[in-house]
């Protein structure tokens, strides 16, 4: 198997490199293909930043030459093969996907260049700039190289505001005391575009409702000087309309909170906190709803306070669309202040939905089956913006492709969340630290009934109560003090209980059914920002449970026991660090690294952490070369094993990953990537029937750590609409820890692990 992928590797370097040469045959006898442009500077002693400069001279020269890949222009192939009299349905497809017009040196505008070099180093500051022009000319190809003599720029002396109307002259003073545009910096038009934008964003936050960056203007006067200097003068236009130079103030607010753009605005009206509510029916109570409102009647326009409150409304979770519309009062205009009226249109979401969904699951275990999820939502259930969903799930999975092909595992669920858009709490909080968005109060009751043919049965309860809020764009908190989950194990058959007495740390991961706690996690993420091109993402889990319970537990160490149920005392942290790196023309090429780090402690009544708290490695979010739960702890290896329930065993109280993927667009919406994988679980304290054959010790978590990580590498496929993402990622081993050392380093591409999954991996 190995000899034949070498074989059809070979073969396919071979098929790209017979299409990418015998590229000049095809170039016609009076024309020489386009190679490109160089550019060379002899520049003033006082010029700096040279190679950035050449880089960005480079940038605006008209014509491009053809793209390469891996050194050979295949678009000129396919271009070539497809003008030929005699072509096929393969070269049509591949220049209709891949094809690129050639580029000849008589497509090169020398005069037009020159110009447009010219004219970005006078933006630059570099007048009186010669250029000269000359081309490289070889066998079908031509080259150009543009000679640049670039003289001393021209610095600002002063930088000075002209005469304006008040009050805005004094606004605009103020504001140019901060101006990033210093004495004796370098003529530069982007920098006077930049500070024109900046002074409109600071007038509009100061009220200026009217400004218009495109009513300042910059004149630069050389007259003064024999050197190169300047002196920059800020002025307004002719002819700015006066209602642009006065700052504006909000009289009136009126509040639309159940508005259908079919309805009259003409309804029932009543004031609340200097706001006017209009509703003919009580849909939204106004002592709720004014707490997202942070405009207030008599403070100056703001469009950050407007986005702020947009932003406030839309997270409610209530409405479909928020519209902040402005007025202008004309008639009580003066020379130093304008009126508006703020009007607030909040148009609702349905009131009540149902969501069905139906999926098929795969698991590592060889269970697969359907799974239907229904989930009924109610919005604004006691008109304060609370959304109530209550979800119910069933699941049947069937054992295949194993030896004990007939198992089966039926699972129901049901559960109810209440949301509430506000903190409830036995105390006040100071709602200044929510300033950017409202947190949010989250409650939860679920249970879980899971029954495994010719194993177990498993009832599960959970509760929690928690609150989640964003500091900021990026920042995200999420609390919940309360976090109490109960665990039952009934109807053990023979078969699992035999499983359960030969392996005592598994059993002590199900002894304790009663876990109380609770979690906090911090969340900083850069990844909404698209268009970024360094991205961070960084997010802390601590996980404390037992604690709270051990203040009633009097005789803890005699019973280990609350309400005659045995409880879990652990604590558990997690570390996700992600960085993305963007790159192309249009950034859609990544390159995305991960780390994770996780540790669990046992302590108190616990020797080992509850099962389902416990760690496991592999998987199509994972170490993507090996299944689900099928890597570690450490060095062990139970994939001999005869019986099936031997993924039980895969666990741990440390976790450590690493993920290294390339992403890059193949056609429209579909993706590809190729990535490499690192990771494994271990145990702090060894369990003996982890043991070796020799009764050496393979599960614990030691300073050879690194000599214990499985490692895979692959490439995958992604199907990506708008942010939806199916994937389906193809990865073999190259270093597995579970075989003997001096072995286990073998890249088995004969052994792939084909993973399917929704969403990014990380």
């Amino acid at each position: 198997m190995k000899a034949s992928y070498k074989k059809y590797s070979i073969i396919l370097v071979l098929f790209v490199f017979i299409y990418g040469c015998g590229i000049k045959k095809y170039i016609p006898e009076n024309k020489r293909l386009y190679t490109g442009a160089s550019i060379e500077i002899k520049a003033d002693s006082t010029v700096q930043k040279i190679p950035e400069l050449k880089q960005d001279l480079s940038s605006v020269l008209s014509q491009q030459p053809n793209t390469k890949f891996l050194g050979m222009h295949l678009g000129l192939y396919y271009f070539y093969k497809n003008q030929q009299e005699k072509t096929n349905f393969l070269n049509r497809w591949l220049f209709k996907k891949f094809g690129q017009k050639p580029v000849y040196q008589s497509d090169i505008n020398q005069l037009e260049n020159k110009d447009i070099l010219r004219n970005k180093l006078e933006n630059y500051g570099f007048f009186y700039s010669s250029i000269n022009a000359t081309f490289k000319e070889k066998e079908k190809e031509a080259s150009i190289i543009y000679r640049l003599k670039i003289p001393k720029p021209y610095k600002m002396a002063t930088y000075k505001i002209d005469s304006m109307v008040s009050p805005i002259y004094e606004e605009v003073k103020n504001l140019t005391t901060s101006s990033p545009i210093k004495n004796d910096s370098r003529f530069d038009l982007g920098s006077l575009k930049l500070e024109r934008q900046r002074l409109d964003t600071e007038l509009k936050n100061k009220g200026y409702y009217n400004f218009n960056s495109e009513f300042l203007l910059f004149e630069a006067d050389t007259n003064r000087y024999k050197s190169k200097k300047f002196d920059i003068f800020l002025k307004l236009k002719a002819n700015v309309p006066k209602k642009a130079t006065v700052p504006y103030q909000i009289k009136s607010i009126n509040v639309y909170p159940n508005y259908n753009l079919n309805d009259s605005t003409d309804v029932k009206n009543n004031r609340f906190q200097e706001k006017t509510y209009h509703q003919d029916t009580v849909f939204f109570e106004p002592k709720y709803l004014d707490e997202f409102i942070t405009l207030k009647e008599g403070d100056l326009f703001n469009p950050l306070t407007s986005k702020n409150t947009a932003r406030k409304l839309s997270s409610i979770g209530v409405y479909k669309f928020v519209n902040i519309q402005y007025k202008e009062i004309t008639d009580s205009l003066t020379n130093n202040l304008g009126s508006l009226e703020a009007n607030i249109f909040l148009s609702p979401l349905t009131k009540r939905a149902i969501r069905a969904e139906l999926q098929a699951v795969s698991k590592s275990n060889n269970f697969a089956g359907p799974e239907l999820s229904l989930t009924y939502s109610n919005r604004n259930l006691f008109k304060g913006g609370e959304t109530l969903n209550i979800s119910t799930n069933i699941g049947y999975e069937t054992q295949i492709f194993s030896s004990s092909s007939g198992l089966t595992s039926l699972e129901l669920g049901l559960k109810g969340e209440l949301v509430f858009p506000r903190v409830i709490a036995p105390f006040s909080i100071n709602k200044d630290y929510f300033d950017y968005s409202i947190p949010k109060t989250k409650t939860s009751l679920s249970a879980t009934y899971l029954n495994r043919s010719d194993l177990y049965t498993l009832l599960s309860g959970t509760g929690l109560f928690g609150y989640t809020w964003n500091a900021n764009k990026y920042i995200t908190y999420e609390f919940n003090p309360i976090s109490v989950s109960y665990t039952r194990l009934s109807n053990t058959t023979d078969a699992f209980q035999e499983i359960l007495d030969n392996n005592s740390y598994l059993e002590s991961s199900f002894d304790q059914q009663f876990i109380s706690g609770l979690t906090f996690s911090f969340t900083y993420n850069e990844m909404l920002s698209a268009a970024k091109e360094h991205q961070f993402y960084l997010q802390t889990t601590l996980d404390v449970a037992g604690n709270s319970i051990s203040l009633f537990d009097k005789k803890a160490n005699e019973t280990n026991t609350f309400l005659g149920l045995e409880y879990a005392q652990y604590a558990k942290a997690d570390l996700d660090v992600r960085y993305h790196y963007n790159f192309g023309s249009k950034k859609e090429q990544t390159i995305a690294t991960r780390f994770f780090a996780g540790y669990g402690y046992a302590y108190g009544n616990s020797d080992v952490i509850p099962f389902v708290k416990q760690y496991y490695s592999g998987g199509p979010y994972s170490v993507r070369a090996f299944s689900t739960r099928s890597l570690g702890p450490g060095t062990y290896d139970g994939n001999n094993t005869d019986d099936d329930s031997s993924f039980f065993d895969k666990t741990g109280n440390v976790r450590l990953e690493a993920n290294l993927e390339y992403r890059f667009p193949i056609y429209s919406i579909l993706k590809g990537a190729v990535f490499a994988d690192a990771g494994n679980v271990w145990n702090t304290v060894s369990n003996a029937d982890f043991n070796d054959a020799d009764g050496n010790v393979t599960d614990k978590f030691t300073s050879n750590f690194i000599n214990e990580l499985g490692m895979g590498a692959g490439f995958g496929l992604r199907v990506d609409v708008q942010g939806f993402v199916i994937r389906f990622d193809l990865a073999a081993p190259f270093h597995d820890p579970s075989l003997e050392e001096g072995k286990r380093w073998d890249f088995r591409a004969d052994e792939p692990v084909l993973n399917f999954a929704i969403g990014y991996s990380f």
